[in-house]
């Protein structure tokens, strides 16, 4: 190619570097529009914001990936069988043992921001046995 020949291309005025660092932006920007309202939906009633909260969510997210399967002893979900001795026990002592943890289980299941009568809700999820509520303060 000759110096006669080169000038007809045209050359980009902007670097490469600066190229892509618009882009990206342009297609942060594109996904941000493109994504859903993060914030928290305006609650109208409270048990919209309770439905959030039952014992089936804590079960989904702190207690499925244990129970669903039996891992390290811990008693499936809705085997009514290796339920029956721990119901026995009584609703607080299943609590004390939810609270404190035991074998493999850590404590609180790692929901460490549940309240206790959400975690007897995701035990009697678990056993399907409904236990009864814990006490007004």
């Amino acid at each position: 190619m000759t110096d006669g020949d080169r000038a007809g291309i045209r050359r980009f005025p902007l670097p490469w570097t600066a190229v892509r660092g618009w882009l990206l932006w342009v297609a942060c920007l594109g996904l941000a529009a493109c994504a859903e309202d993060s914030a928290p939906p305006q609650a109208a009633d409270d048990a919209a914001i309770e439905a959030q909260r039952s014992g089936a969510a804590i079960y989904q997210r702190y207690c499925f990936s244990c129970h669903a399967a039996g891992v390290a002893g811990a008693p499936r979900t809705g085997d009514a069988e290796a339920w029956s001795s721990r119901m026995a026990k009584g609703r607080d002592a299943l609590l004390r043992s939810t609270i404190d943890g035991m074998v493999g289980m850590p404590a609180m299941g790692l929901c460490f921001d549940c309240s206790e009568q959400e975690l007897v809700d995701a035990i009697g999820h678990m056993s399907g046995t409904a236990l009864a509520p814990m006490p007004s303060p």
